[in-house]
């Protein structure tokens, strides 16, 4: 499929394309950089033409959502608190990542402290 070849898209995707890109349009956005947008967010939201071909990868809707799904659980366990071995790591980070941390390992008190008793907190904690 040539760059550009939209021949594998659905008619409900070019339309939304098309409602997209007259959106951005009326924004004042050029129409090639609208048109850009508009197909991304098309890509974004279906995964691309869902017609047979193309990539040689056969997702089906439901598959799609179950891995969107484990990528969202996977990124949320990746914001939790990791644990740390020494201190000096603790003291390199900021104090809202330090907030962070103890807010995850459910460190009473964690709101009103400074940034020093944060990390000795912590240390204690694990």
């Amino acid at each position: 499929m040539p760059r550009g070849d939209k021949s594998k898209y659905t008619e409900k995707q070019k339309r939304k394309a098309e409602q997209i890109e007259q959106s951005y349009e009326q924004r004042g956005v050029p129409e090639d950089e609208a048109q850009a947008r508009a197909w991304a967010t098309v890509n974004k939201q279906s995964g691309g033409g869902e017609k047979a071909g193309g990539s040689g990868r056969t997702t089906s809707p439901g598959e799609k959502k179950s891995a969107r799904s484990d990528s969202a659980k996977r990124a949320a366990k990746t914001r939790e608190g990791h644990p740390r071995t020494s201190t000096t790591s603790l003291q390199s980070q900021t104090k809202e990542s330090l907030l962070k941390e103890a807010r995850s390992k459910d460190i009473k008190g964690r709101s009103s402290m400074n940034k020093a008793q944060l990390v000795e907190a912590l240390r204690k904690f694990g």
